[in-house]
């Protein structure tokens, strides 16, 4: 008898745990309120370079995000002035839990546990109030030789690892990183190809009208790059040259 109390106890967790999950995942994304998103620093490479460029970070670093959502948000029709709200915390000295280099499902399953154990726990001392997303940006010196790891977003959870270099001259790329990770957040799609990260048409490229096809004059925000031909394609160097396509506002709710 005891047994099944504890395994009918488990299930109500679980239950429970589902709904939660749903119910916020669902308001996420109805567009009525603004989602408040907070952004933490971490030091990526231990530098004092890193350490200098976080100290000196401001919430208007990242106003390019809001301004291009409020923006998009508006093309597609949603009487909302201010759909996202970024706040900037405190910077978080332990690094995210790592996946494998070729991860299995289960190990891909465990370590978005570990994700989502971790972001609660590291920013438990400083978040009386839970943000409805939680982006942690990743910072490493601006040198060419260094490879960054791929950045990540869960839409369980709604929390995001980004990858960005502590420069000036990298505000505006790295934000279109957070802002693509955000997307994730909301059940949005990859739209480029994971082999090479070349957009995929149609819905990867930001025109897939435009005649000729390329160069392209903006990108898709989730196929991330823009397109200038068929195997070509840059980072925008802000959000000003970013949209958000048909496919992703659908898969987002922003469209019907």
């Amino acid at each position: 008898m005891f047994k099944a109390i504890r395994i009918s106890i488990l299930l109500l967790i679980l239950a429970f745990v589902g709904l939660s999950t749903v119910l916020t995942q669902a308001r996420s994304t109805d567009w009525n309120n603004s989602l408040w998103i907070k952004v933490y620093p971490i030091n990526g490479d231990g530098s004092g370079e890193v350490a200098k460029y976080i100290a000196g970070l401001k919430t208007t670093d990242f106003e390019g995000i809001e301004t291009f959502l409020a923006r998009e948000t508006k093309r597609y029709s949603k009487n909302i002035s201010r759909p996202v709200r970024i706040e900037l915390g405190r910077e978080v000295r332990e690094q995210p839990p790592r996946l494998d280099k070729q991860p299995s499902m289960l190990s891909v399953m465990l370590w978005s546990l570990k994700m989502r154990w971790w972001a609660g726990s590291v920013t438990n001392a400083q978040d009386r109030i839970d943000p409805d997303v939680r982006i942690f940006v990743r910072y490493h010196r601006p040198v060419s030789a260094v490879a960054l790891e791929n950045s990540v977003g869960l839409q369980k959870g709604m929390v995001g690892i980004v990858n960005g270099y502590a420069s000036r001259g990298h505000r505006g790329t790295n934000n279109v990183i957070i802002a693509h990770e955000f997307l994730h957040t909301l059940g949005a799609s990859d739209k480029y190809n994971a082999s090479d990260g070349q957009p995929v048409g149609p819905d990867g490229l930001a025109e897939p009208d435009r005649q000729p096809l390329y160069p392209q004059r903006y990108a898709e925000i989730m196929g991330g790059r823009i397109a200038l031909a068929e195997n070509d394609s840059v980072i925008p160097r802000s959000l000003k040259y970013a949209v958000i396509g048909p496919l992703t506002a659908s898969e987002i709710n922003l469209s019907e």
